[in-house]
């Protein structure tokens, strides 16, 4: 029999033989390919190795990828000047926002009769007429005379039915807390403090200052502090870093200061007495000591962490501070300009707006991914149905 399969073999044409041999290579090729995919599978789901790929990344963040060593010195000479241009750049791009500054102030000081007025009317100090209180809805558009008339009847009905409120009550407690970033913030033992709130002014700093804005926080006279404005300071920095000039991109918020709130005794919402119970250790006994320690609430937002002149900050007051800088930011970009839209709610459907179309496309996606899936023919559902988990009881 061997003699038969080495006569066969000789009698095989060449051309059938490369075949075999090509057939045989892919298939090793095949064979490499699986272990090397095994092989990263494991390394991939060994902590210690991605730690040590993830450290290897983060020493290569901002490192230069080797292109420009391997460039002419003559060429590097000339790049060298280009970044001499972008520093000047940098500088003349700081002016630019100096003067924004400026305009920022100049505007400033012709919204303030608009604010004041603003203000007048929710503090019940001026009654707008009626006039001033058209406003065409487009809603209203397609209603009938007789319609308008039977809504406005009803309208006068219920106005009669109710107490007569003045000005417009809770206005900038009811904007608080129509804004996720700002009702995050707020606790129960704020919101009796925040309907005594009249107004919040942006004042900025004088012409030839430092650059800087003050955000005031009038209150009515109330049981709880005697102060009748709060303050919140906000230093800004609009100059390149000498150190890394290319991180310019604006002006930056560099720190800020608060006030103190001179608290009626037994109302500082910030802080909360606690009773614990202590043991002796020799004699058994018992006893409870009080503690005062600090409570959350808005009125934090007033005692912001101490830059310390190092500039260096431990985690927690970092984050409290990108906290702070970002909430002090939009309250006076964006509240302080359209209070009535966040009162209304009409300003955070256009935020949310953004949200949804995000979400759109997410959904998108998943159903391309669902898609591609039911198309893979070695695709099999059973494989990929998870039972539910099981509800257990506390």
């Amino acid at each position: 029999m061997a003699d038969l399969d080495n006569k066969e073999q000789t009698e095989l044409d060449p051309a059938d033989m490369e075949d075999v041999e090509e057939v045989e290579e892919e298939e090793t090729g095949e064979d490499v390919n699986s272990k090397e995919r095994q092989l990263t599978v494991q390394m991939m789901q060994n902590p210690q190795i991605l730690a040590a790929l993830q450290e290897r990344l983060d020493g290569l963040v901002g490192s230069p990828s080797g292109y420009m060593e391997s460039l002419p010195k003559v060429v590097k000479r000339r790049v060298n000047a280009l970044k001499n241009l972008q520093v000047k750049c940098a500088h003349i791009e700081a002016k630019f926002y100096e003067e924004v500054h400026e305009l920022e102030r100049k505007y400033a000081a012709l919204y303030q009769p608009l604010f004041d007025k603003r203000s007048d009317i929710i503090k019940a100090v001026y009654e707008p007429t009626d006039e001033e209180c058209e406003w065409k809805q487009e809603e209203e558009e397609e209603l009938t005379e007789e319609m308008k008339e039977k809504a406005k009847l009803e309208e006068e009905k219920k106005d009669e039915e109710k107490e007569d409120p003045k000005g417009i009550p809770e206005f900038w407690l009811t904007v608080f807390k129509n804004v996720d970033l700002l009702s995050e913030m707020l606790q129960e033992h704020d919101e009796p403090i925040l309907k005594h709130l009249q107004d919040i002014k942006v004042k900025f700093s004088d012409a030839g200052q430092p650059m800087s804005f003050t955000l005031e926080f009038h209150f009515e006279p109330n049981d709880f502090f005697t102060n009748t404005v709060l303050t919140k300071t906000y230093k800004m920095r609009s100059e390149p870093d000498e150190s890394d000039p290319f991180s310019f991109d604006g002006p930056e918020i560099m720190g800020c200061t608060g006030c103190t709130i001179d608290w009626t005794k037994g109302k500082n919402v910030t802080l909360k007495t606690i009773k614990k119970k202590q043991k002796h250790k020799g004699r058994g006994t018992v006893r409870t000591v009080t503690k005062t320690v600090p409570n959350d609430s808005f009125f934090n937002f007033f005692s912001p962490p101490e830059v310390p002149e190092s500039g260096e900050l431990d985690e927690d007051s970092e984050a409290v501070l990108a906290a702070d800088f970002e909430i002090g930011h939009f309250i006076r970009e964006r509240i302080v300009p359209r209070a009535v839209l966040y009162f209304t709610g009409e300003a955070i459907e256009d935020d949310d707006d953004d949200y949804d179309e995000e979400g759109e496309e997410a959904d998108d996606e998943e159903g391309e991914e669902e898609a591609d899936e039911e198309n893979d023919p070695d695709y099999e559902p059973k494989k990929d149905a998870n039972p539910p988990a099981e509800c257990k009881q506390q």
